[in-house]
């Protein structure tokens, strides 16, 4: 799950930012309200139960950097690129419902397996499986250079957030635009090593977990119940099914997935060591940088995984920046439980 431990986010508690009529005058700010094409794109989008799909389709392979990156494909070749980014314990068909949404709205739109999930591979076993944030984001321009994608609208949650959150910081000419669950994300290991309050410390119980080789060896013998009791406490009010689970739950069989899962907690926590050739980006993200490109955050009414309040990181986003707050017992999993709202979020953005 997201981690927002920075100096602006360590106050958790939830507020609505804008709802009701403030979120219709936010979007009338954001441009996207007059626009004939926004509101004829929405029109097309069919009505998707959540749920209601079984498969992303066939998937393709494309050797992008140090990995073989298995991804989902959908919508026109030559529709605008969107990227979709998915966190832990999650992968791809988080996306289930928003994809063919947006395929429908004429968008191309791309769904990659982390590093760890999936069939995503390491294209050598020399190579270090590192889970740092940086090396996360550095997959995501890989992946674009691969596919020959100049600039991109990237949308994600949880890990997917954040990474989406990096590459907008740190290669702005890339994105299009961005749509991030929870907002601003990015944090640094000098912020991670700092205490928080006991409430606080409670909620990353896991964190604690994983960073003894106890917790290393009952997430490996137990990652799928792990997991699932993630899912639950993070999304207290989706009542999800076990074939759902069993879906995502694929993606944990990966040989590379606890390694990368364990490092990328460590490495936030300062007792794991990241590579030297991310060092200088590392740098720059610690020194948390604004992010210029036009935005829409999310945040849901019953996250139950830690998030910072939405006015904690408003004033990173200093391009054209809208926040909206979702309603209806939605969960951490915000692409897969309100696939519409996410949806919205994106065609908006990319549209303004």
């Amino acid at each position: 799950m997201d981690n927002p431990k920075t100096p602006e986010n360590i106050d958790r508690r939830r507020r609505t930012f804008v709802s009701g009529a403030a979120a219709i005058a936010a979007a009338t700010s954001f441009g996207i309200v007059p626009s004939a094409e926004a509101q004829a794109g929405k029109a097309t989008l069919p009505l998707i139960k959540p749920g209601t799909n079984a498969s992303l389709g066939p998937l393709k392979h494309i050797n992008a950097g140090v990995l073989n990156v298995a991804y989902a494909e959908a919508g026109p070749p030559d529709g605008p690129p969107v990227i979709l980014l998915h966190g832990w314990p999650y992968d791809i068909h988080s996306f289930i419902d928003v994809t063919p949404m947006l395929a429908s709205a004429g968008y191309r739109v791309l769904v990659p397996y982390l590093r760890g999930y999936g069939p995503t591979r390491f294209l050598s076993s020399e190579t270090f499986r590192n889970g740092q944030p940086s090396a996360l984001a550095v997959d995501v321009i890989a992946f674009m250079d691969a596919l020959k994608i100049d600039k991109a609208v990237l949308a994600g949650f949880d890990w997917g957030a954040r990474t989406a959150g990096i590459v907008a910081a740190l290669w702005p000419e890339r994105v299009k635009a961005l749509v991030a669950v929870s907002g601003y994300l990015i944090g640094s290991q000098d912020v991670g090593r700092m205490p928080l309050p006991p409430k606080a410390e409670l909620e990353w119980w896991y964190q604690f977990y994983f960073a003894t080789e106890r917790g290393r060896l009952g997430y490996e013998t137990n990652r799928n119940d792990f997991n699932k009791l993630i899912w639950q406490l993070a999304s207290p009010k989706w009542s999800f099914d076990d074939t759902t689970f069993a879906r995502s739950a694929a993606a944990f069989g990966n040989p590379d997935h606890v390694d990368i899962v364990i490092h990328n907690y460590r490495w936030r926590l300062g007792l794991a060591e990241g590579e030297p050739k991310y060092a200088g980006l590392e740098k720059r993200l610690a020194e948390f940088p604004i992010i210029t490109v036009s935005t829409i955050t999310l945040e849901s009414d019953a996250n139950g995984a830690p998030h910072p309040d939405p006015k904690t990181y408003a004033k990173k986003f200093v391009g054209k920046y809208e926040h909206r707050h979702i309603e209806g017992g939605i969960g951490h999993n915000l692409p897969q439980e309100a696939p519409k709202s996410f949806v919205d979020a994106i065609i908006d953005v990319a549209q303004a």
